[in-house]
């Protein structure tokens, strides 16, 4: 991610405050609340993990990553960037992944 996306981020936090929240969290937390997990098919092409999810309503969310620690990562971004949450809200979403052989992601 861009330092000047980061630091955008940041500032937005810090100028109105920790209560304020992105539109998108309460959108992701409703979504996860009706329609449960949102599951990826993961598969090794060419050096890289690749993720596309399977039941995710509004389309497909994919990612991609050179190891599983980074693939998590980049598919809890590409979540938020689906809901348009700044993903220094990361946090905040606190989505995680559901088991260990699983591939499903919800709010924890």
């Amino acid at each position: 991610m861009a330092i000047t996306k980061q630091f955008k981020d940041q500032l937005i936090k810090i100028l109105f405050g920790h209560s304020t929240v992105p539109r998108g969290l309460f959108e992701l937390n409703e979504y996860f609340r009706k329609k449960g997990f949102i599951n990826f098919e993961e598969k090794k092409e060419d050096g890289l993990f690749i993720a596309v999810s399977t039941n995710f309503q509004y389309g497909s969310i994919v990612a991609h990553g050179k190891n599983q620690e980074e693939l998590d990562k980049n598919i809890k971004d590409a979540i938020l960037t689906s809901f348009e949450i700044p993903s220094s809200y990361v946090k905040e979403a606190n989505i995680i992944k559901q088991g260990t052989r699983q591939n499903a992601y919800a709010l924890a």
